[in-house]
């Protein structure tokens, strides 16, 4: 096949962009480059024939109309979005503006395409969303594709929207959608200002690791090159106008989880042994979510699909992807915000 996929310099892009040139398809990463892409994510597939990129805002609708009729696409896979929900505390406008408006651009470009082409029957319109549209959970319970959404963050709010814009243009002019929600995240070339790159790269700076509130919110978290695989399974397999949850079957609290790289990081770079001694617990951030968990059943069920790396698995091989890869990390230190506390201005709104 020969994919468009939005968003393809990020983090969870990349990973589809490497795993689907590696199984042979053509692909054309369309990514604006803002703050968190890194088109080094993509060395490995940069000299591949197989392999395009172009640099457009999917918001900018005559960029759009030109990659497509320039690439004829039999498949668009879109993950470009603003993601940190941080950030989307302090500045919600971005958010809006880009996973809403930019949804509703890239969907309208997209039918415009489709409908040109003669509606052929192979296409599909792949949209990558999260867990977070559903809100929270208690203690017990978990997320299906039934659970009513009820976000809780302006990123999780304009992620829904974007999940419901979709939707829309599936029922009322017929597009070829399926729509995924995962899990949290996490592997190689994580962006670090996410929880496990930036426990990572304290423990190893000892410095201070921030932990909210008292560690309790647990996360079901997915390996990174395992969300690829299911995202490539879904755009091949998925029925039309369903939507698939997708889960890594590993919960943990995150005071848990940041226990377990501190131990892994005691085993593999033993100094400044122990590591967890640096666990810092922090002011709690506004509307912080208590749990997520994913049921998974329908993917498997339906297309055969399960996660394949446990969680302490992946998180051996992310810290020893870390230590590896310094070069990585340390060009992406003076990027706005990372570092920084962010998602505490709640009293003012612009």
């Amino acid at each position: 096949m020969k994919l468009v996929v939005t968003g393809g310099a990020g983090f969870i892009g990349s990973a589809v962009v490497r795993l689907a040139v590696a199984r042979g398809h053509e692909v054309v990463n369309l990514d604006a480059l803002t703050y968190a892409a890194c088109l080094e994510n993509l060395d490995s597939v940069a000299d591949s024939p197989r392999y395009v990129f172009e640099q457009a805002d999917i918001r900018d609708r005559a960029a759009l109309d030109r990659i497509l009729s320039a690439h004829q696409p039999d498949a668009v896979m879109h993950l470009a979005a603003e993601s940190h929900v941080d950030r989307s505390i302090d500045g919600p406008g971005a958010f809006i503006d880009t996973n809403v408006t930019g949804t509703y651009t890239l969907l309208q470009a997209v039918r415009s395409y489709w409908e040109g082409r003669g509606r052929p029957d192979g296409f599909r319109f792949h949209h990558i969303s999260t867990d977070e549209v559903y809100g929270t959970l208690g203690a017990t319970g978990m997320f299906t594709e039934d659970t009513p959404y009820a976000p809780n963050s302006p990123y999780s709010a304009s992620k829904a929207a974007s999940d419901h814009l979709v939707r829309a243009w599936h029922e009322t002019y017929g597009l070829p959608v399926v729509v995924t929600n995962c899990s949290n995240n996490y592997g190689p070339y994580h962006f670090p200002e996410k929880l496990i790159p930036v426990v990572i790269l304290r423990a190893l700076a000892g410095e201070p690791i921030p932990v909210y509130g008292t560690g309790e919110n647990v996360r079901d978290w997915l390996y990174v090159e395992d969300h690829a695989d299911a995202l490539l399974t879904v755009l091949e397999k998925g029925r039309l106008g369903r939507s698939y949850n997708i889960g890594g079957e590993n919960e943990a609290r995150n005071i848990d989880l940041v226990r377990m790289i501190c131990a892994i990081l005691d085993e593999l770079r033993p100094q400044g042994a122990p590591h967890d001694r640096l666990i810092t617990f922090v002011a709690d951030r506004p509307g912080h979510d208590l749990r997520y968990a994913i049921d998974p059943s329908r993917i498997r069920d339906e297309l055969g699909w399960r996660p394949s790396v446990t969680l302490e698995e992946g998180l051996r091989r992310t810290v020893r992807w870390y230590l590896d890869n310094e070069g990585w990390w340390r060009a992406l230190q003076d990027r706005a915000g990372v570092g920084q506390r962010l998602g505490m201005a709640t009293g003012t709104a612009a």
